[in-house]
């Protein structure tokens, strides 16, 4: 039996997204539709410090924000 794979549209990644880690973290955000640091961690396989040294820069940009205790993509 085939599969079929729901495609959900993302919007482009903003410009001023320069490292591949800030990318990766913001695409997941915005196609899980949220997530907390500790997901991220296990998920993402980054080091949780780096997860959340990418969030806080994310968060300064205005490109993300915490939402009780996941982070969300403001868009």
């Amino acid at each position: 039996m085939e599969q079929q794979l729901t495609t959900t549209q993302l919007e482009p990644l903003p410009t001023e997204i320069d490292s591949p880690q800030a990318k990766l973290v913001y695409l997941y955000l915005e196609a899980s539709g949220g997530a907390t640091a500790s997901d991220l961690n296990e998920v993402l396989a980054m080091k949780k410090i780096g997860v959340l040294s990418v969030l806080n820069c994310l968060t300064e940009e205005g490109l993300v924000e915490k939402n009780g205790v996941e982070y969300i993509t403001c868009n």
